[in-house]
């Protein structure tokens, strides 16, 4: 954890890259290990949003460490800054979950 699940419209070029650096970019905001940072990417999706535009929808999921007034703009920066999707195209969801409901290595965390 934390679990970073990003669908969006746009093709992204170079996948590898971005699921390193938003992971590194999360790692850092939530002040949680790289090493446990699980990112998904599904680009080119069917999506749609007021129009036929770019967008894209971004799902955050940790055990804590989830501060999202402190982390909407970041993110939203970053989404914009490698992709191009404007702020008003993304969504965010934030998602803090309990420990005992999240496992890794066999065994839950709590």
């Amino acid at each position: 954890m934390p679990y970073i699940n990003i669908s969006t419209s746009s093709k992204v070029c170079d996948k590898k890259k971005l699921l390193e650096e938003i992971s590194k970019l999360v790692s850092s905001l939530t002040n949680k290990s790289k090493r446990f940072v699980m990112a998904k990417l599904d680009d080119d999706c069917e999506m749609y949003f007021d129009d036929q535009e770019p967008c894209c929808f971004l799902e955050i999921k940790s055990i804590g460490s989830l501060s999202p007034s402190d982390m909407a703009k970041p993110i939203s920066d970053f989404l914009y800054e490698k992709m191009g999707i404007p702020i008003d195209k993304i969504y965010i969801s934030f998602e803090d979950v309990s420990a005992s409901m999240w496992a890794w290595n066999g065994r839950t965390f709590g």
